[in-house]
Order: C-alpha cells, then sequence, then structure tokens
C-alpha cells in the first residue's frame, strides 16, 4: 500500500536585474531538460528595469546516463497530481516572497515547452494575478481545457510557436494555433526551431510593457 509523507524541501531560482528597485517581475518557467541558471542567460538582454526570476522544476536528472550534464523537469507521469499541486505551492511561494523584497506591482509569467504546462496550471490556479502570460512553443494541459475557458477573459495572453518546431509539425502546429485562438490567446509565429527566440521576446515584452 502507498504512503506519502510531507517533508521541507529547498527549491532554486535564479535573479537577473535585482538592483533597480524593479516594480515588473517577469517569471520564466525553463522546459524539460534545462537548467534555470542557464535558462534565464536568454533573457539578459531585456529591460535591465524588470526583475527576471527563472525557478527550477524540483526533479533533476541526468541527462545521459549516470553522470555528465544535468537537466531538470517539473514532472512526469508518476504521481503527477502530486507534482502539480507541490509545483503551484512552491511557486506562488516564490512569488510572495519576490513580491514582498520588490515591492512588485506588475506580473508577466512565460513558460517554455514544458514549462509552459507549468505556467497554465499556475496562472489557472488563481492564486496569483498575472498581468500577462506567454506560452511558448507547448502543449495545453488535457486535464485543465474545461478550466481554460476563464482565460478568454485576459487581454494579454500569448502563445508564440517557431515555424520550424521540431517537435510539432504542421497539423500540430496548426492544431495548437487553433486551440489557443479559441482561449483567446494571440498568435505569434516566428522563423526557427524549438527554443527561445530573444528577438521575438523583445518585441513582444515591449509591447506589454507599454499597456502595464
Amino acid at each position: 500500500m502507498e504512503y506519502k509523507l510531507s517533508f521541507k524541501k529547498n527549491f532554486r531560482y535564479e535573479v537577473l536585474n535585482d538592483t533597480d528597485k524593479p516594480f515588473i517581475v517577469l517569471y520564466v518557467l525553463h522546459g524539460y531538460g534545462q537548467l534555470a541558471k542557464f535558462f534565464i542567460q536568454k533573457f539578459k538582454s531585456l529591460n535591465k528595469k524588470i526583475l527576471i526570476v527563472a525557478p527550477e522544476g524540483m526533479h533533476r536528472f541526468y541527462l545521459q546516463g549516470n553522470y555528465g550534464r544535468v537537466g531538470a523537469s517539473w514532472m512526469t507521469k508518476e504521481d503527477r497530481k502530486t507534482d502539480i499541486k507541490d509545483n503551484i505551492s512552491w511557486l506562488t511561494a516564490l512569488d510572495k516572497k519576490i513580491s514582498k523584497k520588490y515591492n512588485i506591482k506588475k506580473r508577466i509569467l512565460l513558460g517554455f515547452s514544458q514549462g509552459g504546462s507549468t505556467a497554465i496550471r499556475w496562472r489557472l490556479c488563481n492564486k496569483v494575478i498575472f498581468n500577462a502570460v506567454i506560452i511558448w512553443a507547448s502543449d495545453f494541459p488535457p486535464e485543465d481545457i474545461k478550466k481554460g475557458g476563464i482565460l478568454v477573459n485576459d487581454n494579454e495572453n500569448h502563445f508564440v510557436v517557431g515555424s520550424k518546431d521540431e517537435y510539432f509539425n504542421e497539423n500540430k502546429r496548426n492544431e495548437l494555433i487553433s486551440q489557443y485562438k479559441l482561449l483567446g490567446f494571440n498568435i505569434i509565429t516566428f522563423d526557427g526551431n524549438h527554443e527561445i527566440d530573444i528577438k521575438t521576446v523583445n518585441k513582444l515584452i515591449k509591447k506589454i510593457e507599454k499597456k502595464l
């Protein structure tokens, strides 16, 4: 018989631009097999007045075999409901800490690939108010499709995907675009693969900033 025990755990996160008393925070959630300390560097060219925070998935593992490079994951199919609950709890606790320390007034949430699903779940839990949500090359969590209807009322939700994304063929890409459109997302495509395109990020964040 399976049992569970609650126990305190430490989580990692990385921060950029923490010197100018920012009032806008951009949370960036990495994809499968990435680490926060490397993922956050993709956003270092953004406006220095924006605080950038990269939480790291709670599960770290060797990318090949049992040594060498390490990556992190938000969850697997094993006991995923528990992991989803734990992710939301610690991300919400992180926002509480960040908001208090920096007196944050506006929040932007960006989730890439697997981090996109985690970002959607965080948004849907309604424990944190986000002024803009960017889902980048990610499926919408199937178990949350029904709840996803509330996103239609958001003004600044965006779905971004590369035209050459190797994880989504043309049919799958069009299917995702249609799905996100129905949920009220603005659709943005760029000429690229399954990656963060910083030019597209810069352009989008600047547009969002003007509306905050």
